[in-house]
C-alpha cells in the first residue's frame, strides 16, 4: 500500500483507500487500531453522529461513516490537507461527511452541536488534550464517547473515566466517558 493511503477496514466502504498528502505531522490512526476502537464502539454506527476533531487523513472519520454513521463533522486546518479530504469524500460519494477548515479548538468555542463519538487524534507529540477537553462536555451526547490517541503516555485524565484503552508501539489509545459527576 502506498505510504500515503489508508484502507478503510470495515462498513460499506471496507478495502477502500483514501489518500492523503504528504505531511510530517499526518499519521493516520493504523488499521489495527481503528478496527480495535470500531469493534469496541459497535461495527454499526447508524443514526449516530461523530466528530472527527483534528482529521487530518480522514482515516477515523470515513470509517465511521463507512459504518453508516448519519452525520460525520471532519475538522482540518491544513488547506492542502483539507482539499485532499475533499477530494475523498467526493470520491467516496459519503454525503455524510461534512468538512470544516478551521482549527480544533476555535472549533469546538463556535459550535453548537452535540456528539455521540467524538475522535482526537491530535499532531503526533502535541499535548492540545488539556486544551480540548474543557471544550468537549458541551459537545457530548448522553452516554457520548471520547476516543483519544496520543504519543506514548496514558496517564490519568482529571473528569474523565478511561472505558477501554489499548496501546500500538509507541502510541497510546483510549476510550473515554465522562466521570460521574462532572457532567455539565
Amino acid at each position: 500500500m502506498s505510504r500515503n493511503r489508508v484502507r478503510i477496514v470495515g462498513g460499506a466502504w471496507r478495502s477502500r483507500l483514501v489518500a492523503f498528502p504528504p505531511r510530517p505531522e499526518l499519521r493516520p490512526t493504523p488499521d489495527r487500531v481503528r478496527e480495535t476502537l470500531f469493534n469496541w464502539l459497535g461495527q454499526d454506527l447508524t443514526g449516530r453522529t461523530c466528530l472527527d476533531l483534528f482529521a487530518g487523513s480522514g482515516a477515523l472519520g470515513f470509517e465511521a461513516a463507512s459504518r453508516g454513521a448519519a452525520r460525520v463533522v471532519m475538522v482540518e486546518r491544513d488547506p492542502v490537507v483539507f482539499r485532499a479530504l475533499a477530494a475523498s469524500r467526493a470520491e467516496l460519494d459519503a454525503s455524510v461527511v461534512e468538512l470544516k477548515r478551521a482549527d480544533a479548538l476555535e472549533f469546538l468555542r463556535m459550535d453548537g452541536a452535540v456528539y455521540d463519538f467524538v475522535f482526537i487524534d491530535p499532531p503526533y507529540r502535541s499535548d492540545l488534550w488539556p486544551r480540548v477537553a474543557p471544550l468537549l462536555p458541551r459537545h457530548l451526547a448522553p452516554q457520548a464517547l471520547v476516543y483519544l490517541e496520543r504519543a506514548g503516555r496514558s496517564g490519568p485524565l482529571p473528569g474523565w473515566a478511561v472505558w477501554k484503552q489499548g496501546r500500538a508501539g509507541q502510541v497510546a489509545y483510549q476510550l473515554l466517558k465522562r466521570a460521574e459527576g462532572t457532567l455539565k
